[in-house]
């Protein structure tokens, strides 16, 4: 017999019950159900979180199986957001999981998004139009959103809510870029300290499916560093970390970087290192595959998280 009070009494201590409760009704609203996507659902879920909106229209598949937490043998070929709600029921039966058909478009994401007390991203790096529409949506909305990039052996935070810059005034994007230019500016952004890329081999990366390196520690410290924050904002206990301050951890190298990125993209350091990234890139040929990837991306309705 489940016991929502036994369940989570664990988390005394760390979580009042008068918090606890305040969970319980708590709505998240998580935009793709893969790698980070599926760890924050499994996080929040044991967190004690009562309700979530989730959405992803891909399946599973056996090379998710390294990093995503809900790709087993048994969930191959099943959609994604499906497994994930039966993963959040069978953790806390009570639990109110809302699974939106399709991917995320201009005319859904309001709706996606609304009545949500946070919006987290799982977005697939290359769709990067579903994700600024996401950001935008909650920006508009007035709802806290968060994303947590897993990269290599390290995973980064950022949180962009009012007080602080939005989503593309800190990655500058605007919508007449090039895509691969956008890219760029987003994959600088994310981590402007670079704490995975002594060890990470870009030249492992596919030119022709924009298949990368990755990693299940990259993915559930993705989940930990957004979890974190989610209780701090939740709960109201303390400032968040607004963009442009972002976060970094690395448990491979051990490191950690918790800065302040003055002006976000636009700072003078960060324009020349997307000078020798986008020259890094294009030595590689990743150039016309990123493009190649964002505009196959676009055409399909912006999948989810892969």
């Amino acid at each position: 017999m489940f016991s929502r009070a036994e369940a989570f009494e664990r988390n005394r201590g760390l979580i009042s019950l008068a918090e606890q409760e305040k969970l319980a009704t708590t709505l998240v609203a998580i935009a793709g159900c893969g790698g980070v996507g599926g760890s924050h659902a499994h996080a929040f879920a044991r967190m004690g979180i009562g309700r979530f909106r989730i959405a992803d229209s891909d399946t599973f598949s056996v090379a998710n199986i390294n990093r995503q937490i809900g790709a087993t043998i048994q969930s191959i070929d099943r959609n994604k957001a499906d497994v994930t709600a039966e993963m959040i029921r069978s953790i806390n039966p009570e639990a109110a999981v809302e699974v939106c058909p399709g991917n995320i478009t201009p005319a859904s994401v309001g709706g996606f998004v609304n009545g949500a007390d946070l919006v987290v991203d799982g977005v697939d790096f290359f769709a990067l139009p579903a994700r600024r529409q996401l950001f935008r949506a909650a920006w508009h909305a007035g709802i806290p959103a968060l994303t947590s990039a897993p990269l290599g052996f390290s995973a980064t935070l950022h949180v962009f809510a009012r007080g602080g810059m939005s989503f593309d005034e800190y990655f500058d994007l605007r919508d007449d870029q090039d895509p691969f230019d956008q890219l760029v500016r987003f994959f600088v952004g994310l981590a402007p300290s670079g704490l995975h890329l002594p060890y990470m081999d870009l030249g492992s990366v596919d030119v022709h499916t924009g298949r990368g390196p990755s990693s299940i520690l990259a993915c559930q410290m993705a989940a930990s560093l957004t979890g974190g924050e989610a209780i701090k904002i939740l709960l109201r206990r303390s400032s968040p970390l607004l963009a442009p301050e972002y976060l970094q951890v690395d448990c491979y190298r051990q490191l950690l970087r918790k800065r302040h990125l003055r002006g976000g993209n636009r700072n003078w350091y960060q324009r020349i290192k997307r000078s020798i990234v986008t020259r890094k890139l294009r030595k590689l040929g990743l150039d016309q595959a990123l493009k190649k990837s964002a505009l196959n991306t676009a055409a399909s309705s912006a999948p989810l998280e892969k």
